[in-house]
This record gives structure tokens, sequence and C-alpha cells, in this order.
């Protein structure tokens, strides 16, 4: 019984349990309607001490019996596995019941000795107090374009929720909306001079438009005069040679625009070969002779440290609801939730893929593409610090 469990495990849980971690299962427990306001506060104001909030935190959710205490397991084991491990260990031993994956509306802040292990991990890009104070992203959303026939009804609910998640995560948003193709590459060149950027750990340069293969669309697009911005400028500004603030910073870029107009989904029999495609050999100029010397001058990579997750695989369409917004940005928001206190960018990115193995229509396909991925390292976003 967990009301068992949790009295036997009282002593430990008020030894182990930190201040911030109390506030947080208070938070959880308030969400989950097991306490209400007036006991949360009674827990926080009247007991001065660690322990003793410990203490009224565990005495109050277990007098509610079986449920909640269930509850509070629960959310330790979420917030701090190594602690819930320590004071349930027969529990690891079984294997837990099989349920329906369910996706969190909120961030679940990465726990204390996690946040610990991974600042100080060397394969792990550095992340400090200081530079989670000094985030900041850029986020461009275009709905509506001067052919009326090409506004993205539904965009300003992917504005809102990218708007909601990088907030949470500490970014400062520069945003902007329906820009043509130069005040697109103007809001970029702006960008990099913002002076968070000295500081910051990462940045996020998030594009919301039509779009074609390379190309992202500005609300002055017309079939017969383009007003196109070619994705690679992005790289080039975020780039060393324009942007020295960022060197050896994690640039995060998402670019929810079609990339063609095929659709994604293809027919096929199960007794069907694939073929086999072979790309030319590349050919890579001979290494200069001689020694490698220092001079006064220092070499960098001109693109490292990006990751790039585009809406399609090449030449094909995005899907979006008008109601609820494009499903890029729908299931972005969900996994970032759900996993980013435990999992690395590169596998929030392939989180996200794999949720369109499931698209809710069964005639139309789309697939995310992971591209130019330069990371040398792994980069966490430490979600609740």
């Amino acid at each position: 019984m967990a009301d068992k469990e949790l009295f036997k495990v009282r002593s430990k849980f008020v030894e182990k349990v930190s201040k911030s971690m109390i506030s947080q299962l208070l938070d959880d427990l308030l969400e989950d309607r097991v306490l209400n306001d007036g006991e949360v506060e009674s827990v926080l104001e009247d007991n001065p001490t660690k322990a003793e909030k410990a203490r009224c935190l565990i005495d109050t959710v277990r007098k509610k019996g079986i449920r909640a205490s269930q509850k509070l397991i629960d959310h330790i084991k979420t917030r701090d596995e190594t602690m819930h491990s320590e004071l349930f260990p027969d529990s690891q031993d079984q294997p837990a019941p099989p349920t329906q994956r369910t996706w969190s509306n909120r961030l679940i802040p990465v726990s204390d000795s996690e946040r610990t292990k991974k600042m100080n991990d060397p394969d792990i890009y550095k992340v400090s107090e200081k530079s989670l104070k000094s985030r900041v992203a850029l986020l461009i959303t275009n709905r509506n374009f001067t052919d009326e026939d090409l506004t993205r009804r539904g965009a300003e609910k992917d504005e809102e929720n990218m708007l909601s998640l990088l907030r949470s995560l500490q970014y400062e948003v520069v945003k902007h909306n329906d820009l043509t193709a130069k005040e697109i590459e103007g809001a970029l060149r702006q960008f990099i001079t913002h002076p968070k950027l000295k500081e910051t750990d990462s940045v996020f340069v998030v594009i919301m438009s039509h779009g074609k293969r390379g190309l992202v669309l500005g609300v002055d697009h017309r079939q017969d005069k383009p007003d196109e911005f070619p994705v690679d400028k992005i790289y080039k500004y975020l780039g060393p040679q324009k942007c020295s603030a960022l060197m050896d910073k994690p640039k995060v870029i998402i670019i929810q625009a079609c990339r063609g107009a095929l659709e994604g989904a293809a027919i096929v029999s199960d007794s069907a070969k694939p073929s086999v495609v072979s790309d030319e050999a590349s050919h890579r100029p001979p290494s200069p002779k001689g020694g490698i010397v220092e001079d006064s001058i220092r070499y960098v990579h001109k693109e490292k440290d990006c990751i790039s997750l585009l809406s399609s695989t090449p030449d094909t369409v995005s899907y979006r609801r008008e109601d609820l917004g494009s499903f890029l940005i729908q299931y972005i928001v969900e996994v970032f939730n759900t996993y980013s206190h435990q999992d690395d960018i590169d596998e929030l990115f392939r989180k996200v893929m794999q949720r369109f193995e499931d698209f809710p229509d069964d005639t139309k396909r789309q697939m995310p593409t992971k591209d130019r991925c330069t990371l040398t390292k792994r980069f966490y976003l430490f979600p609740g610090h």
C-alpha cells in the first residue's frame, strides 16, 4: 500500500528532499488536486525549516490515503529518479505496467541531481546560472500575405505555442510578424547584435511561413514576382564571421514551411524491391604541403554547433490545422514539455520525428528532417532552473 510505503521512508525523505523539490512536489499535488491552496500554503508558511516542511508534506499526503500517496511517489520519481530509487529500491525490480504515453501540458523540471551531474560533464555544452538568464531566441511568423489566398490560418496558434515554450525555457523572445524576405534578413542582421548573445549558452531561431526547397517565402510573394529568403543565409548570419558571440554555442534552427509541392506519401507493395542509387564520388583538393605553423590569425569552422529541424523532407509539403496550428509545432511542444528534463536536443528532435509515424490522416504523410547537425557535444535545455 502506497500510504504504508510513505510511512516507511518518512525519515529518509525528510533527510534527502531539497527545499526546491518540496515546492515542485507541492505544485504537482496542487495541479492533481491532491492538495488544495490552503494545504500548500500551510506546508510552506507554517513550517520554518526544510525538515518541518518535508514532514508536513509527507504526513498530509499519507493521511489522504492510497491514491494520494501513490501520486506523491510518482511525482518523486518524475522529479528525481535517483532519490526515488533510494527511497523505494524494491520498486525498481518490478516492471512498470504498460501504459499509454501521455504528453505533459507544461515543462517537467530537471531534478537537482541530474542538473548538477550534467552541468559538470565535459561532453555536454556548458550551461550556467548566468547563461540561463541570458538566453535569447528569434521567432518570425508569417501569417498574412499580400496574396490573401496564401493566408496561413492557424499560424497564430503556432506563434502562441512557440512563444510559450521558448519563454518557459527562459529564452527572451525577439518576435516578428509578416515579414518580406528582405525584412527577414534584416531581422537576422539585427538579432546577431543582441547584447545577450555574449552571455547566452544557446539561441533558437524559429521561422514559420510558406516555403520551397531551400527557401522561405516573404509575405509579398506572388507567382510572377517571387519574394524568397534563402535558408542558407541563416547559417551565415549565425556563423563566426558575422556573429563571433555565438562561437562554440548551440544554435537551434526550426523551420516550419513546405519544401516543395509534392505529397510525402507513397503507395508500396510488400513485394517491391528497393532500388540502389549511388552518389558520385566526392573529390577533395589535396592537402597543402609543408607543416602547420601558427600565425597571427586563426581558422575556425565557418559552420559548427548547429542543429536544424525542418518540417518535411525535400520537395514535400507540410500540414497544418486551421484550429490547432501545424503538426510540427504541436509535436515539438508536446515532446519538449514531456522529455526535455532528461533528453538532449538531438534526442528531442528524434522523438518529434517519431510522432509523425502515427499521423492522424492515413492518406497524408509528413516526415520532419534533422539537417546540418554540427553539434560536437550534447545540448540539454535544463527546464525549470
